[in-house]
């Protein structure tokens, strides 16, 4: 599985959530970077999101973020 740009972009919307807090969401404005919006479009789709452009992680984007978190810890961890 390639890593294209569109899934990059993705991830990096998804590690703006505090998995530890689901009350804590995030709003991705009309204004934002146009990858981003369309981020957030595409992780509302696959019900990883509440809303179109942010909102809160859905359970789905609950455990999605967990993953994300501890694989970029993992990553992270060979540079200490």
């Amino acid at each position: 599985m390639a890593l294209n740009p569109q899934l990059i972009n993705e991830i990096h919307l998804l590690m703006l959530f505090d998995p530890e807090n689901p009350q804590e969401g995030i709003k991705v404005h009309k204004d934002a970077d146009p990858a981003k919006i369309e981020a957030a479009k595409r992780l509302y789709e696959l019900g990883i999101i509440t809303l179109n452009d942010g909102g809160y992680l859905t359970p789905r984007g609950q455990e999605a973020a967990e993953h994300a978190e501890a694989l970029v810890s993992l990553l992270q961890a060979r540079l200490h």
